[in-house]
């Protein structure tokens, strides 16, 4: 768990204030007790240091007792607070400030909540649990309207589920202004997902579908090779048609392979949510 406040000193100056400064911003207050707008700010900073919980270290400087570290700051007044990234101070104010003043300097510098989320999703990606990192990254793309980098990591996602169709959509969205080497690469994994052959099952059942597009059987059948093969849009898509028809094809056969697709995919899932959802219509 990381550290939300500490005070100062000679011995730990140079960890805290600089070497800190390299993994994540640090807001320093520099303070005095004699000083009147020192106490009525340092209760706002150490608020936001608790909500913050560890995204900036707040760093108290008492100005009497650290007097040398104040002046290589070049503190002439108090109070004085910066903050301190890659071990150099790039913005801060003089004098006691409202709450919301504080706010809006600290969110110029913190991540935002996507950025989190974004991490998360890159973290579980490499870690090879793309079903996990799609509901982070889903809601880090909206959230953040549809950043590029953002998008990539979803259609990265998407493609390692084998949801082609959608991955194809994200990227569809990015402008060209934004297509960049991150983008070029998730491009180049889904032109060879999209090249990748199905299996000769499958691509025997969709000529057949093809041919007869109202066979419930072959509809059924095709269903099942897609869930079996990763195409759970598809085969979720199919499954729904069917029941729109009858809620107890094939004696409930066809429902439950729908609820064990939405089981597979997982209660947060998007894809998951939506067919849900259309379950619930034809219920109710």
């Amino acid at each position: 768990m990381q550290t939300y406040k500490v005070d100062i000193t000679e011995a730990n100056a140079r960890e805290q204030l600089i070497d800190e400064s390299f993994k994540r911003p640090v807001l320093v207050d520099f303070w005095a007790d004699w000083c009147g707008p020192c106490k009525s700010l340092m209760p706002i900073l150490e608020k936001l240091a608790e909500e913050y919980a560890g995204d900036f270290l707040l760093a108290k400087v008492n100005a009497d007792e650290m007097g040398m570290i104040a002046a290589q700051f070049g503190v002439r007044s108090l109070p004085t607070v910066m903050i301190i990234k890659d071990g150099r101070p790039i913005d801060g104010f003089v004098g006691a400030q409202p709450e919301t003043e504080v706010r809006k300097l600290l969110d110029k510098y913190l991540p935002k909540p996507w950025d989190k989320q974004l991490a998360q999703g890159h973290d579980l990606l490499e870690a090879g649990d793309a079903s996990a990192a799609l509901a982070p990254l889903k809601e880090a793309y909206e959230s953040s309207n549809q950043r590029a980098d953002i998008a990539c990591a979803l259609a990265d996602a998407y493609i390692q589920l084998n949801r082609i169709p959608e991955a194809q959509a994200v990227l569809d969205k990015i402008r060209l202004a934004d297509q960049g080497h991150e983008y070029e690469l998730v491009k180049a994994k889904l032109e060879l997902a999209q090249n990748a052959q199905k299996a000769p099952e499958i691509q025997a059942l969709e000529e057949q579908l093809a041919a007869d597009p109202e066979n419930g059987d072959v509809k059924f059948q095709l269903a099942v090779q897609y869930s079996q093969h990763g195409y759970h849009r598809d085969a979720l898509e199919l499954l729904h048609q069917l029941l729109q028809k009858n809620l107890n094809a094939r004696d409930g056969e066809v429902r439950k392979i729908y609820t064990d697709v939405i089981a597979v995919l997982g209660k947060k899932d998007p894809l998951a949510v939506e067919y849900q959802r259309k379950l619930y219509s034809l219920l109710y």
